[in-house]
């Protein structure tokens, strides 16, 4: 049995990360993006059963959230919930800066990369997988929804020919099921096949829709 690959937490470019390193000679990339208030631990929980060909990163996103943690944008007053394309744009085009550098640096190909977010994070798959269709393989959106402000990028339908899987909960009262659905809706008309999981839970994965997402990653 191959031994257990532990994560390490590293600054890169200014950048805090916890990383986890590859079991393979050609190993793919798992982003990992972690919700308001997050930083770059609380995303491994859904890692563990996930394959260990994959290389991983996950970011401390670039913002402190207004009581703690961190946040990929600026705290705003009365935009609490409700991050729109403007406010995310320049944390989406920093983050797909550092994926090139890092991935170069530790000579993993990233012309194509997985993304998984959760909440925030979510939001941010789903806005970089609109600017980014071409870099992007795989998109895991948990307990997200689709940023405001999108409207002329979802018209090109950038995601077309791309299955995403998407995950929330009936009982989620931070991010209602109706917003969730609604956002369904926006990727379905940008092109995208949806898989998607409900369960009835809150805010959270629920085990069925974890085993789900491991499946959807499974290649």
């Amino acid at each position: 049995m191959p031994a257990v690959i532990k994560s390490e937490l590293i600054e890169f470019n200014g950048r805090t990360m916890r990383v986890r390193a590859s079991q393979s000679a050609a190993p793919k990339l798992l982003v990992l993006l972690h919700g308001w208030t997050g930083d770059e631990n609380s995303m491994w929980i859904f890692t563990r059963g996930l394959s260990p060909s994959y290389w991983m990163m996950a970011p401390r996103a670039p913002h402190a959230a207004d009581s703690s943690g961190f946040s990929w944008r600026p705290s705003q007053p009365l935009t609490h919930g409700r991050p729109s394309l403007e406010m995310l744009l320049p944390a989406a085009e920093a983050l797909i800066q550092l994926i090139d550098e890092y991935s170069a640096s530790v000579n993993v190909d990233a012309l194509q990369f997985d993304l998984m977010g959760f909440s925030q994070g979510a939001a941010m798959v789903n806005l970089m997988g609109m600017l980014y269709p071409h870099r992007i393989r795989k998109m895991g959106v948990l307990a997200g929804f689709v940023p405001a402000g999108l409207e002329e990028l979802v018209e090109k339908k950038p995601l077309s020919g791309k299955n995403i899987f998407v995950a929330h909960g009936t009982q989620d009262q931070l991010i209602p099921i109706d917003r969730a659905r609604a956002s369904i809706e926006i990727l379905e008309q940008a092109g995208a096949q949806v898989t998607y999981c409900e369960d009835e839970v809150g805010h959270k994965l629920s085990s069925n829709c974890l085993r789900a997402l491991e499946a959807y990653l499974e290649d």
